[in-house]
């Protein structure tokens, strides 16, 4: 495919999709950042001008890709100058309806957690995608198709309920792991001992449904040991509260 491409943003999610898209054969002409130095690495990579003026957008684009934070896009859109091309942006949490300034919109929602030097196989990165009229979500569907094996249609409630999904899949796992490495790091203990646990449960929770993959002291109603522990952590601490809170999470859903 040969789409000409606008991308509005040169962070890391930009970075990833700018690559994906110039090797499925697309036409990036320009990379904007407020940043003129960010614009700058990105867009040599992919054979495209650097610009960090949003007057100096082009208007013969036929993707305009809006990348950046998403309290930034609404004011990124209304900077931009009228263009006839498709705008889109690629937040989970933000309605299409930002963007109803353009004739030609919709959402362009990769949903993955990117690392600028971390390479990614972008064709298994799922990507949400919405239009606002048919020539809107056509381009958008064929983009979307040229980069990733797994395309969806999502209207903005779907995508939302998706976002906070990851939050809890993603970003509080994480933090649980940093609270248990902080745990370890007190007795002199390494994270790695967490490793084939980590892998295990998480291999049986993408291969069932994890609340039948749940197991532990709250899944057992083995109120004795969950005593324990949390006599062990200090009251009133993180780890003190949240083991409490989750346990008796847990617990509800096992009844």
């Amino acid at each position: 495919m040969e789409q000409k491409i606008i991308m509005i943003g040169a962070g890391n999610v930009a970075t990833h999709l700018c690559i994906a898209l110039k090797n499925a054969g697309c036409h990036i002409l320009q990379v904007y950042s407020r940043d003129i130095s960010n614009a700058e690495c990105l867009a040599p990579l992919v054979e495209a001008v650097a610009i960090d003026s949003l007057s100096a957008i082009r208007p013969d684009g036929d993707l305009y890709i809006i990348c950046v934070s998403d309290s930034a896009i609404e004011e990124v859109a209304n900077g931009m100058p009228d263009v006839e091309g498709v705008v889109v942006h690629t937040a989970g949490s933000i309605e299409m309806a930002v963007l109803n300034r353009f004739p030609l919109h919709g959402v362009l929602y990769p949903f993955q957690t990117f690392t600028r030097e971390k390479e990614l196989d972008f064709d298994q990165v799922p990507l949400l995608v919405e239009g606002n009229v048919s020539v809107s979500k056509r381009l958008v569907a064929e983009v979307a198709n040229a980069i990733s094996n797994n395309v969806q249609k999502a209207n903005g409630e779907k995508r939302k309920a998706l976002h906070i999904s990851a939050v809890f899949a993603c970003n509080f796992v994480n933090h649980l792991y940093a609270l248990a490495d902080d745990l370890l790091e007190k007795e002199g203990l390494d994270f790695s001992l967490l490793a084939p646990l980590i892998k295990e449960t998480t291999q049986k929770a993408l291969s069932m449904k994890p609340v039948h993959a749940q197991t532990g002291p709250a899944r057992r109603g083995d109120k004795a040991v969950m005593h324990h522990h949390i006599e062990a952590l200090n009251s009133g601490t993180f780890h003190h509260d949240i083991y409490a809170l989750l346990s008796e999470s847990i617990a509800k859903m096992a009844t």
